[in-house]
């Protein structure tokens, strides 16, 4: 009987290598982010507030890291039906706003990040520019 098992996660370095990647992308169009990246249990590993970002949207990036963690999807992809019931339900640790991406490395899901205080395109932006940084899995 196997007791224990290998699964890939993510490491510190990689984490730090989002975040930086995130930072600057975010500096270069000029729109301060708020960053949450979690494992793949959805456990925060690392939450940024750029100075400038939009409080609140700190509590929206966190939803939209767990979201694309716990469903290996973008958080936009929630169906439009479900939104507010699932919100509520979790209590706002779910949600279908833009800005929230899977990370996938090797076929293997190992987290989601979530970016929040621009634009939908803004936040997804962000995200892309922060899985890029470690080669991770590109979300369409």
């Amino acid at each position: 009987m196997q007791i224990t098992e290998n699964q890939p996660c993510l490491t510190d370095a990689a984490v730090m290598a989002m975040i930086e990647a995130a930072c600057r992308q975010a500096s270069q169009m000029g729109q301060p982010q708020c960053i949450v990246i979690v494992d793949a249990t959805a456990v925060e590993l690392a939450v940024l507030r750029m100075r400038g970002a939009r409080v609140l949207s700190l509590a929206s990036a966190r939803g939209k890291a767990r979201t694309a963690a716990s469903t290996g999807h973008p958080s936009a992809n929630l169906p439009e039906a479900v939104r507010l019931a699932i919100g509520l339900a979790t209590d706002g640790a779910m949600t279908g706003l833009p800005g929230g991406l899977p990370i996938r490395v090797g076929g293997a899901l190992v987290g989601g990040i979530g970016v929040g205080s621009g634009s939908g395109d803004q936040d997804i932006a962000v995200a892309r520019a922060a899985l890029a940084a470690i080669g991770a899995e590109p979300v369409s």
